[in-house]
């Protein structure tokens, strides 16, 4: 099709290249072996999968892929720590970050010590008045209330000050993924499987996922000493739903083990035994099974809504509840809180778009906005948006008594944790850290433009980026192709997610002959495909369409002919089979 410059402002290319003889060979294989079309075996066959390894890619299993918690640096001595507290029924204080992973994370913890024997005190700090991480009040609160054992959960890397002043009054284990900030750490002990001298090879694990680990080393550890001849074990299988869910909205590369975990956890979900994501679930208007996008776009914005702009502590609350009027009630409320932060989003997000592109327009390689009259709980968001839409990294805050509070969001292949880790080691931040994706810092108002023009420096990689990113496609159909047994197929290759990205594909020549703007705010665009011939038809979505460039192509009422590329779904409403192509740009033919 030769798209070099879409409607949406994109290259299309192959995600992979052309398949050479032996790959082509090996996609036929696949096709006999699974009884699946050509395309979704050269699909398979383009990610690296073999006639040997494909069932285990279709079917991951945990016992194939879990790893020796071992392996992680200083989890035997924390698996020993915590056996002693459940021995010894001690009182155990978890602190967890404020977004999905963090209250997964505390909450897979906190209900597994609990089953345990062990007194458990949860904190979950507000974003506005405490800030990311451990704080000294919240730490001594738990003390004050009996705890003699301090975990902090997907935080605490970062915090050696804080929890050091702790050396003497309370042991300490930290459960965390983010990078560390040199090769120092806090006292005690820092499960991470990022930190410096970590051999783990387990870096793209969310701390939910190292927590999960220490579970499995804790029961590993009390079944060697012999505390469940005489004590029931609890099952840490079932603890998959928060691990994937965590997994999801941490936005973690869905392969190897994590696409076990995930692939296993959605399973545990389906059950709906957890009372909480049972009743979020059926709020959200998630009827059918859990998947990685509900859990990615109806779940865990509404667990992450508390954390942003209400109670830190909801979504905690609502995962470890177990009371079904309860739990409706919270997940209630936490929709309601997720709606509002909709509308405090998009109250930036128009004055955020305008900045950004001034800043594009003056050669700035990393955008980076600031307000007093923005709200911190969605700045992150906002950063995310500026990201998608300029395809640069973006970095967004509060300005609040001289001190700007932020989230940053990059594209891959800029490492902007790395960057924010570099600008804390050069005095340009109060605080900072995070991983290749995704990054929070504080800097002073009076630091921002330096701390702008060092990241232009370290990041102007991105100044060679094209003003969208390349779209990366699987395969070109024609609207006939496009069938009920096609997507079947596709989604066998699911969970998707970075690392295992959804196909996309292509249907040449067709024209879109009906076009409506539908929902509430008339942001989604419902059309009909139709081949050139006139014979075919299937429906398709566009999503957010005043944020799309090829909207006005669909629209056309002159019906030119396009190409259009998007991914292929077979979804069940009402217990009804509907094919969908989701939209995801447009070009002229």
């Amino acid at each position: 099709m030769n798209v070099q410059h879409s409607a949406g402002l994109r290259r299309w290319i192959w995600r992979h290249p052309i398949l050479a003889e032996t790959d082509n060979r090996l996609a036929l294989a696949l096709a006999q072996k699974m009884d699946i079309s050509e395309l979704a075996a050269r699909i398979l066959a383009g990610r690296g999968i073999s006639a040997e390894t494909v069932e285990t890619y279709l079917q991951p299993r945990l016992r194939d892929a879990l790893p020796n918690p071992s392996t992680l640096k200083d989890m035997d001595a924390t698996a020993l720590r915590l056996a002693a507290a459940v021995k010894t029924g001690e009182t155990v204080g978890i602190l967890g970050d404020y977004d999905v992973d963090g209250a997964c994370g505390t909450a897979l913890l906190s209900s597994t010590l609990t089953a345990l024997g062990c007194t458990v005190l949860t904190h979950i700090p507000d974003r506005l008045a405490e800030g990311y991480g451990p704080n000294i009040p919240a730490l001594d609160a738990m003390l004050n209330k009996g705890a003699t054992l301090l975990v902090c959960v997907d935080c605490g890397t970062a915090a050696i000050e804080i929890l050091d002043h702790f050396e003497g009054r309370a042991d300490r284990i930290v459960l965390d993924h983010h990078k560390p900030d040199g090769v120092r750490l806090p006292k005690g002990l820092v499960v991470n499987p990022n930190r410096l001298d970590c051999e783990s090879g387990l870096g793209h694990l969310c701390a939910t996922a190292v927590a999960f680990l220490t579970v499995i080393a804790l029961q590993r550890t009390l079944r060697q000493q012999g505390w469940f001849d005489t004590h029931p074990a609890p099952d840490p299988l079932a603890l998959l739903d928060l691990t994937a869910l965590a997994t999801i909205c941490d936005v973690m590369p869905l392969r190897g083990l994590n696409r076990a975990l995930v692939a296993q956890g959605l399973k545990v979900m389906n059950r709906r035994q957890r009372i909480g994501l049972a009743a979020l679930a059926n709020v959200a208007g998630v009827k059918a099974n859990a998947s990685a996008m509900s859990c990615g776009f109806a779940l865990g914005p509404r667990i992450n809504a508390g954390g942003r702009i209400a109670k830190a502590g909801q979504g905690l609350q609502l995962l470890l509840s177990q009371s079904e009027h309860e739990a409706q009630a919270i997940a209630e409320e936490l929709d309601a809180v997720n709606k509002k932060r909709q509308t405090v989003e998009s109250h930036i997000l128009d004055t955020a778009m305008e900045l950004a592109q001034k800043q594009m327009d003056a050669g700035h390689a990393v955008i980076f906005l600031h307000d007093s009259n923005w709200h911190s709980g969605v700045v992150g968001i906002v950063a995310g948006r500026l990201k998608e839409r300029f395809n640069r990294p973006a970095l967004v805050g509060a300005l609040q008594d001289g001190v700007v509070k932020g989230s940053a969001r990059s594209v891959t292949g800029l490492d902007i944790g790395a960057a924010i880790i570099h600008a804390h080691q050069s005095g340009l931040l109060l605080t900072g850290g995070g991983h290749a994706m995704a990054a929070g810092f504080s800097v002073k108002e009076e630091n921002c433009a330096a701390l702008h023009a060092q990241l232009d420096e370290d990041l102007k990689a991105a100044l060679e980026l094209p003003p969208q990113d390349d779209l990366l496609l699987d395969g070109v159909i024609t609207v006939k192709g496009a069938t009920p047994t096609l997507a079947k197929q596709i989604a066998l290759l699911a969970p998707f997610g970075p690392g295992n990205e959804e196909p996309l594909l292509a249907i040449r020549d067709v024209r879109c002959v009906k076009a409506d703007r539908i929902g509430q705010d008339g942001n989604t665009l419902r059309v009909i495909l139709q081949d050139a011939d006139g014979y075919s038809r299937i429906k398709g979505l566009v999503f957010r369409v005043g944020d799309k460039h090829f909207t006005d192509l669909l629209e056309d009422r002159n019906r030119p002919l396009l190409h259009v590329a998007g991914q292929l779904r077979l979804e069940t409403w009402q217990e009804r089979e509907n094919l969908t192509f989701f939209i995801f740009d447009a070009a002229r033919a």
